[in-house]
């Protein structure tokens, strides 16, 4: 309904401009100042008052004068305040959107007919995954629900580095080495925890073992190199066979997140089916294309970029950039659009790969990355390659051990009389914990560093997950009191009369959940699904501040007040319900 209340002030605000011969491409449709009772404001008036030759308070009110809001279904009045044009909404709006936010779709916007593709994650199959990473996977998977909530048809992409000299050490210590030979036992009884204890080995080797004996390693691991880049089978099954055993296990540990994908795409796949090749004999051709220190590379300085992409080896073996770049112009053949999300030390590969893509001849505005910084604990950064980091895995067991701590903390305080069994507090328990754990991480710009406090993660009173998640529990019983299912919309009253919401804690709550398809369509738009956590906290602070002054089942509340307020309870809920599925958090019935 915000949606449609905006159409109308743009199309109001263009009719009033019009008649009085002024132009229309800047509305300034915004947010109205803190205390002014409106939902939208133009500020157009700054810009029009040159033109006009009075100044911006007068032009407001010329303009205001111009809009007749009968003729708008959604807009009550159109008054000038200072240099602005304040839009107050009608009663429609209100009684639209306590209707429409009923809806178990409530927030999905209309399909754009748009494919795009999300790559993140993305982390080398090497190991578990490391809590320093985990940022990729939380925030890939947020942006990837906003795209598809803002109505674009999306697949989750993650990039298997299988082809790089990694997976070459990893394959060779594999097989060269036993179980005996390895210092410990697998910290947990997954295969990538197994699996990594030879990648270990095999670099400490190459950094430490005798000379000659090193050598003949490199010779190996170099032999796998090439024969994965001239396409032989068996090297390529040898291969493969570490790096699906370690991807399985990474994949349990972020299924737990959740983080989903539609696909895992191997960089093999683009040397076995000949782009790669294609692409390194264009790069050739280029201008731009030099043959320095023993290696074929691009001069980017047109681009303002100092350091040359360096695209194929004097041994005639690619680098993963060079596959990269055929794997995105397979992208730009099969989507409309492409988002990758990447961690800041990859900011000036992301420029290489931009630049190089355009000298290809492609469309790189068809291309956007999400930058973002890692994730620190307050000990300090981590590391995996000499196992010394923390696992997600760790980071996620905690997580539900501190939140099953809590909610058993609280279970005398509860107000519900329902009671939770042992099954019940472990599954909120775990819905709380790695919701807070996913919260936190997603509720910052990506760019600013994040250091993950546990006391500020799961605190119920503040702004966290569990306060959030807090009240749509709260919408849920409240409605299972009044003898509706909290699942779907089926129960509430169909006919309720929205005028009678007339408190202020009633009108701000309203407001703040008829904005949700608005939030969405910024957080799409700018691929910034923390504007979504954003709204959370104030959907859930409006919901508390009406949970506190206006009683919904209170014996002294008329019968239609009760039946108005409860279908803003179910509003609320599916507001809330479906801004934390964008962010990948659960919605707990109980808490």
């Amino acid at each position: 309904m915000y949606l449609q209340f905006r159409d109308d002030v743009e199309d109001a605000l263009t009719s009033a401009l019009e008649a009085l011969e002024l132009p229309t491409d800047d509305l300034g449709v915004e947010d109205p100042p803190e205390g002014v009772n409106a939902v939208l404001a133009s500020s157009a008036a700054f810009r029009l008052a040159g033109e006009v030759g009075a100044p911006p308070p007068q032009v407001a009110g010329q303009v205001a004068d111009e809009i007749d809001p009968s003729e708008y279904e959604l807009v009550e009045a159109a008054s000038a305040q200072g240099p602005y044009v304040n839009f107050v909404p009608s009663d429609a709006y209100y009684e639209g959107t306590v209707e429409e936010a009923q809806r178990e779709d409530f927030g999905h916007l209309e399909p754009t007919g748009e494919r795009v593709v999300v790559e993140h994650t993305s982390a080398n199959p090497t190991g578990p995954v490391h809590v320093g990473r985990a940022r990729n996977p939380i925030v890939g998977d947020a942006v990837a629900r906003v795209l598809s909530f803002a109505g674009h048809d999306v697949d989750r992409h993650y990039y298997v580095n299988d082809a790089g000299r990694q997976m070459a050490v990893f394959t060779w210590a594999y097989e060269t080495f036993d179980e005996d030979d390895l210092d410990a036992e697998p910290e947990r009884d997954k295969a990538d925890y197994d699996l990594v204890r030879y990648y270990r080995k095999g670099n400490e080797f190459l950094e430490e073992g005798d000379p000659e004996d090193v050598e003949a390693a490199e010779d190996e691991i170099q032999t796998i190199m090439q024969g994965l880049e001239a396409g032989d089978e068996e090297t390529y099954e040898r291969v493969q066979e570490v790096v699906d055993t370690v991807l399985g296990g990474m994949r349990e540990t972020l299924d737990r997140l959740p983080a989903e994908f539609d696909e895992f795409v191997k960089e093999t796949r683009f040397l076995r089916d000949g782009s790669a090749d294609e692409v390194v004999a264009r790069l050739k051709e280029l201008d731009e294309a030099v043959y320095e220190e023993e290696a074929w590379q691009l001069d980017l300085e047109e681009f303002g970029i100092d350091k040359n992409f360096v695209f194929l080896r004097s041994d005639g073996t690619t680098l993963y950039a060079t596959r990269d770049l055929a794997h995105h112009e397979w992208k730009f053949d099969n989507y409309d659009r492409a988002v990758t999300v990447l961690g800041e030390d990859h900011k000036l590969q992301a420029d290489q790969m931009n630049a190089t893509l355009e000298l290809l001849g492609n469309d790189t505005d068809r291309l956007r990355q999400v930058i973002y910084s890692y994730v620190n604990l307050p000990e300090g950064k981590m590391s995996t390659r000499a196992g010394t980091g923390i696992n997600l895995d760790d980071l996620l067991d905690e997580a539900i051990d501190r939140a099953r701590e809590e909610v058993e903390t609280r279970l005398d305080d509860r107000i519900r009389d329902d009671d939770l069994t042992d099954e019940d507090v472990e599954r909120i328990a775990e819905q709380v914990g790695i919701g807070a754990v996913r919260y936190d991480i997603v509720a910052k710009q990506p760019t600013k560093a994040i250091t993950f406090e546990w006391d500020r993660a799961l605190d119920f009173e503040a702004q966290s997950a569990p306060y959030v998640q807090y009240v749509h529990a709260r919408c849920c019983g409240i409605l299972e009191e009044a003898g509706i299912s909290p699942v779907g919309s089926a129960g509430v009253a169909e006919e309720f009369d929205a005028s009678l919401l007339q408190t202020e804690a009633e009108r701000e709550l309203l407001e703040v959940v008829a904005r949700f398809p608005a939030v969405i369509e910024e957080a799409a738009e700018d691929l910034q699904p923390h504007v979504v956590a954003t709204y959370t906290r104030e959907i859930a602070e409006a919901f508390n501040t009406f949970y506190r002054e206006c009683p919904v089942l209170a014996d002294d509340v008329d019968d239609d007040l009760r039946d108005a307020r409860l279908a803003l309870v179910a509003a609320s809920k599916h507001a809330v319900s479906n801004a934390l599925q964008v962010l990948g958090v659960a919605a707990p019935r109980s808490m």
